[in-house]
């Protein structure tokens, strides 16, 4: 393709093709969150311990974001549609293995295989968007699509989980990716075409268990420390985590076939949209594990009731997404990304108000700011990180896109997560009746799910006193990470505005010069 042609256009079959990609995505973003309400009803079968439950919540956002780069890598090398009917397999199959799991363990492990599943599935949904789609006009609106889809994912678990609650058991969650997988192996090999590195080098092995090796200690560390205080294993997990981050960093300076280029770091188009992807999905997916609960714990709502009250999130994601990609057009990424960020920060100064007895309208109103906001900044980085690499690595790219996706998102549920089980834990230290049972005392401490199940077994006055003490506690743990949103958005929004300042508006007719003719690209029919 020469620098003067026009971009070919995509047609009916790319645009039906980007459907079966965002319906992955959107999986995959959806089981972050759709145990949120769920974890009453797990609580009650399988009795997890609070740490269990953490990991349960946390242990596939951990596996996904720690293994995309690899994987990502691997698409580019081998094939991404490859990658991903492989993963959508794997991810079908564990969905049944977790829907079905006997014991707190038995979940855990589960939902560490999904996470892998989710890991080599996920890479390919946004490569082959910068393969389909070569116009930029195009792109931009494809990467938008995928972008709300990926967002409106962790808002809408908490929905479609409360829709299923309502009729079914909780494995049913996990069961409502199984059609969808198969229709994507159904489907995928007719709609996408296939794309990889025509001059792929080689897996650096090595390269792929430093990687995770970065991330698991770290997490590892605070979820400890949050858990069971300062400790010589903790410790030892948080100074690990970074020295492997090193050793990885510099292996990718030495590797004859690194798995990142550590030169696109150098360009804040593609550095601070990785950082507000970070920031955007700590307080996204992290704070919606405090509102579900909010809403069905502290409340008293139904799964499907509570779920009716979280769709206004992901509605105004879609609508923030739409909004923000007319913008785009012709005002500057920072500004965007600014604005988003700020309105994100004024939802959490709203959910610093909500209490025990507050009107739905309080949290309902700062959930909607937080995802407005969130979705007004998300729409820009993806295309932004993207168009920043070359073409042959558009997989290593999208991995990395959706580490920062990721490994925020999995952040926010373990920082915030023990943040709250942490305030929640000292406020109950004088609020629970005397007399109790050494089980029931440890079950009312560890979390607002098993004081609301002490309750029910306690005599009148002591049951609604335990209850409301443990809502409190609760309710201050929210408040406390509302105010940590809030602070966290103010200066990513600086920050962002400082790095971006120079972006200019990109074009949305021009040529994308940087692009791959399609015959460089190694095709294959959509056929197979």
């Amino acid at each position: 393709m020469s620098t003067t042609e026009s971009p070919k256009l995509a047609g009916r079959r790319e645009w039906v093709g980007l459907a079966v990609l965002v319906l992955a995505n959107l999986l995959i973003s959806m089981d972050i969150s759709v145990l949120y309400l769920a974890v009453p009803f797990i609580t009650a079968s399988l009795e997890p311990s609070s740490a269990q439950q953490l990991w349960i919540l946390d242990i596939y956002g951990f596996l996904l974001a720690g293994l995309l780069i690899p994987m990502g890598v691997l698409g580019d090398r081998f094939g991404r549609r490859r990658l991903l009917m492989i993963g959508a397999a794997l991810f079908g199959a564990a969905s049944v293995a977790a829907a079905y799991a006997g014991s707190a363990g038995g979940l855990i492990g589960t939902r560490a295989l999904l996470g892998v599943a989710g890991a080599i599935l996920a890479p390919s949904t946004l490569a082959l968007i910068r393969n389909m789609f070569q116009d930029i006009a195009q792109r931009r609106t494809a990467i938008a699509i995928w972008t709300a889809g990926f967002a409106g994912g962790a808002a809408l678990g908490p929905l479609v989980s409360g829709v299923l609650l309502d009729h079914f058991w909780w494995g049913s969650v996990f069961l409502i990716n199984v059609p969808a997988m198969v229709l994507l192996l159904a489907l995928a090999p007719r709609l996408i075409p296939e794309y990889r590195d025509p001059r792929p080098g080689g897996f650096d092995l090595l390269s792929a268990v430093l990687s995770l090796g970065a991330v698991l200690p770290v997490i590892y560390g605070i979820k400890s420390m949050a858990q069971d205080g300062v400790s010589l294993v903790a410790v030892l997990a948080l100074i690990a985590g970074p020295l492997i981050g090193a050793a990885f960093v510099q292996r990718q300076r030495t590797a004859r076939h690194p798995l990142i280029d550590l030169s696109l770091f150098r360009l804040r188009s593609f550095s601070a949209p990785m950082a507000v992807n970070v920031v955007a999905f700590f307080a996204l997916v992290g704070f919606a594990l405090f509102s579900t609960q909010w809403l069905q714990l502290v409340r008293g709502m139904g799964p499907l009731e509570a779920a009716l009250w979280s769709l206004p999130g992901p509605v105004a994601v879609a609508f923030a997404t739409t909004v923000a990609t007319g913008v785009a057009r012709t005002v500057r990424p920072a500004y965007i990304v600014c604005v988003g960020l700020l309105i994100t920060a004024v939802g959490f100064l709203v959910l610093t108000q909500v209490g025990v007895h507050s009107n739905l309208a309080v949290l309902v109103g700062g959930v909607v700011c937080v995802a407005a906001g969130l979705g007004v900044a998300l729409t820009l980085t993806a295309d932004m990180i993207l168009s920043a690499a070359p073409p042959e690595r558009a997989g290593a790219a999208s991995a990395l896109s959706e580490t920062a996706n990721q490994l925020g998102a999995a952040l926010g549920v373990a920082i915030l997560g023990s943040i709250g089980a942490a305030i929640y834990r000292t406020d109950m230290e004088d609020k629970v009746p005397s007399g109790m049972s050494p089980e029931a005392l440890h079950a009312s401490r560890e979390t607002l799910g098993g004081a609301s199940e002490v309750a029910q077994r306690l005599p009148e006055p002591s049951g609604s006193g335990l209850l409301e003490g443990a809502r409190e506690a609760f309710v201050h743990g929210l408040n406390v990470n509302a105010v940590i949103g809030a602070a966290v958005m103010v200066v990513a929004a600086v920050v962002a505005t400082l790095l971006l300042r120079q972006q200019a508006v990109a074009p949305v007719t021009a040529a994308d010069v940087s692009g791959t003719p399609l015959a460089e690209s190694v095709p294959e029919s959509a056929g197979g």
